[in-house]
């Protein structure tokens, strides 16, 4: 990893990437510990090598924002004792592997409040983390992990979607860094047959009001999908389809490589 440059830095580096070589900034989901800490270990390395940013589930036991795929792969790592601490460790060896694709930890404000917030940002950023994803963390109520997470140089992710009110899209448009995380439907994760028929008008309209990159996630089914929304997003996240591409194989980190690189190949805009 690039200890020259911060973890805002490999996250802006990554989508500047992207732009470079015309495609959108491919970013996987994968739940730590699933379907045991070992593999899911595998499929990132895997996955890693055809991602330009990797998100990096840390389960919890009521995860709200996540759909039925999601929430089994949680339910299953945490049945093994995966812990916010395991999933630190987890991100530790991944570096220690070799895997130098800027990565961001999802999980829940709950477990980081138990941790302590301060505690918790600072070990994350030492882990290898660039970025934390809270969806349950408004932007009115994270100023003590911003403030933290600007201190370590690493992103805090905030949210939108095409039915958030002008209060909500200007907060967090002042305080969004890394990428604003553009929830495609409403609802939790999973994979849709349909997106939010304002998804394209939305998210040109906040292109013109802000150069911090623009990654579409929750909903994106596999590549025909993420071919048209690659078109006008700067980045797309996909995870539930994964994870069930996974689920179908014998050979866990094989089919996690196959899946992403028909991803990847399907974002190009030439």
């Amino acid at each position: 990893m690039n200890s020259n440059k911060n973890g805002l830095q490999r996250i802006s580096q990554a989508f500047d990437l992207a732009r470079t070589n015309h495609t959108a900034a491919l970013m996987p989901y994968f739940t730590l510990g699933y379907p045991s800490p070992e593999t899911s270990l595998q499929v990132v390395q895997a996955i890693s090598h055809h991602s330009h940013l990797i998100e990096l589930g840390v389960p919890f036991s009521d995860p709200i924002a996540d759909g039925p795929t999601i929430q089994r792969s949680t339910q299953l790592a945490l049945e093994q004792g995966v812990t916010s601490k395991v999933c630190l460790d987890m991100l530790r060896e991944l570096r220690h592997r070799g895997v130098e694709t800027p990565a961001l930890l999802m999980g829940y404000y709950n477990p980081i409040m138990a941790y302590g917030e301060e505690h918790y940002v600072r070990d994350a950023a030492a882990a290898g983390a660039d970025g934390l994803i809270i969806p349950d963390l408004p932007p009115e109520e994270a100023s003590v992990i911003a403030e933290a997470a600007n201190r370590a140089g690493i992103a805090l992710i905030y949210f939108l979607a095409p039915t958030s009110d002008e209060r909500r899209k200007r907060l967090v448009l002042e305080q969004a860094n890394g990428f604003i995380y553009m929830v495609s439907v409403t609802g939790v994760t999973g994979a849709r047959a349909t997106l939010h028929a304002d998804l394209r008008n939305f998210v040109q309209s906040l292109k013109k009001q802000t150069e911090v990159n623009i990654a579409v996630g929750f909903g994106i089914s596999g590549p025909e999908q993420a071919s048209k929304v690659a078109k006008f997003a700067d980045g797309i996240i996909v995870g539930s389809a994964l994870i069930n591409a996974v689920d179908a194989a014998n050979d866990k980190a094989g089919a996690a490589r196959a899946f992403v690189r028909d991803m990847q190949n399907s974002l190009l805009r030439i």
